[in-house]
């Protein structure tokens, strides 16, 4: 995607869709997280100003006095006033990169991307930390160097694991949950909270959108294309949803999974019968 491109409107749906998939199945490393979770935010915003968004990223990093992991904490969470939502965590605006930065509130995932894109703006590396249900970034130059963005504080690797302690109810911990994700998995996550959201809300329309992007994610798992196919045809979409199926079947025929390839072209054949 062309820089004028990233930083104008976006429009129609079908375009958004086919932008958001050419960048999330390009090189990782040329991945900028603020446009892809742009674009998911204008999946759900016709007509967003991106580029508005963008320019109010690149003042808050420009106002960012000490260039250091420690300093990018403090300028967000105390001196720019980004904050968890506390009161409304499912409010689907959490998961939505320009409605954080214009509202000062988010959710791990969201204050996490903001933290990383200020870093990436001002040469100082930060990297996502996928761990279960509390995201968290790193120092990439340190492995003792962490921050929970909901609650706007430095961590310690003691500290993380008595964070996951608190939120899983004494769980077991692996320390593999302290290991940096990608840009995809981190796009992923966000479509993933976003699913649930919708999933509990029982907005077909828009969980329809949201999955229509996860499917489009490398490893994100084959089977929510079944999930896209059912959402799409409980809008009453039956074509649409029969082509998810139908490219279900081509993707699991490439990896010999006989089963599922029976199982699709069944229900593609179905959903094409109610359109008669």
């Amino acid at each position: 995607m062309s820089a004028r491109a990233a930083r104008g409107r976006y429009g129609r749906r079908v375009d958004l869709t086919a932008r958001f998939a050419a960048l999330v199945q390009g090189p990782e490393p040329a991945i900028h997280l603020d446009q892809l979770a742009l674009l998911v935010a204008a999946h759900a915003q016709p007509g967003l100003d991106v580029g508005r968004t963008i320019d109010r990223i690149d003042e808050i990093a420009e106002r960012c006095p000490d260039r250091s992991f420690a300093g990018i904490v403090h300028h967000l969470f105390v001196t720019e006033g980004f904050a968890g939502n506390r009161d409304d965590y499912y409010d689907p605006r959490n998961s939505f990169l320009d409605a954080v930065v214009e509202r000062r509130l988010g959710i791990p995932i969201t204050l996490g991307i903001i933290a990383i894109e200020i870093g990436r703006r001002i040469g100082v590396p930060v990297v996502g930390i996928g761990m279960p249900g509390h995201f968290l970034v790193r120092d990439a130059m340190s492995t003792e160097r962490y921050a929970d963005p909901f609650e706007g504080r430095l961590l310690d690797a003691a500290g993380c694991r008595e964070l996951f302690s608190r939120a899983q109810g004494g769980a077991g911990f692996d320390e593999r949950y302290l290991a940096p994700v990608g840009t995809r998995a981190i796009v992923a996550r966000l479509l993933a909270n976003l699913k649930g959201i919708y999933l509990a809300r029982r907005d077909r329309r828009n969980l329809a959108w949201v999955l229509r992007l996860r499917v489009e994610v490398p490893g994100v798992p084959l089977e929510e294309r079944r999930e896209l196919a059912s959402a799409l045809a409980a809008d009453g979409r039956f074509l649409d949803a029969a082509g998810q199926l139908d490219e279900l079947a081509t993707l699991a025929k490439e990896l010999g999974a006989a089963e599922l390839v029976e199982e699709a072209e069944r229900g593609a054949t179905r959903l094409r019968a109610r359109l008669n």
